[in-house]
């Protein structure tokens, strides 16, 4: 499904920051890009969208932590919208191999590859094994990883 499908903001003609020139038929989206789906281009984006499985857990595991009523309904249809509507990969044996390489990227630029970093760098694993770009918000938190995969880096609508 494309993000426009999946939003009822129209496109603006910015362009977007990119380490790519145009956008990938394909992409796997950082949960950074997901939470910000709604107030993002679709323009930024791959024609074909896909998250982690490690994503959807994180995003599973917002309408618990929400401490409030509104905030949990939000983060609930976030979630029924996304899982409906956006592939999920699972994290499977070829993300783990993968995984020892971004552990071992991520050591090597001495950053700490452990606590709250993993689910971060298991994503970027994804994309590795699956062959796909990977759109963040936060692409500073992935530079290390150029030379493993592609980083686009998405900016949210003012």
């Amino acid at each position: 499904m494309s993000a426009s499908e999946l939003t009822s903001t129209p496109s603006s003609t910015r362009t977007p920051r990119r380490v790519a020139e145009a956008p990938a038929e394909r992409g796997l989206l950082d949960t950074s890009v997901v939470i910000d789906l709604d107030r993002i281009d679709p323009a930024q984006l791959p024609a074909e969208l896909a998250i982690s499985a490690v994503t959807l857990a994180e995003l599973a595991s917002g309408p618990h932590a929400a401490t409030d009523s509104s905030a949990r309904a939000e983060r609930q249809d976030r979630l029924q919208r996304i899982e409906s509507g956006i592939e999920s990969l699972p994290f499977d044996d070829s993300c783990a191999r993968a995984y020892g390489r971004v552990y071992a990227a991520t050591a090597g630029a001495g950053r700490k590859p452990r606590g709250p970093r993993v689910l971060d760098l298991q994503i970027a694993a994804t994309a590795i094994a699956n062959a796909l770009p990977l759109y963040t918000r936060n692409a500073a938190d992935f530079r290390h990883l150029d030379d493993l995969l592609e980083i686009v880096d998405v900016d949210r609508r003012p």
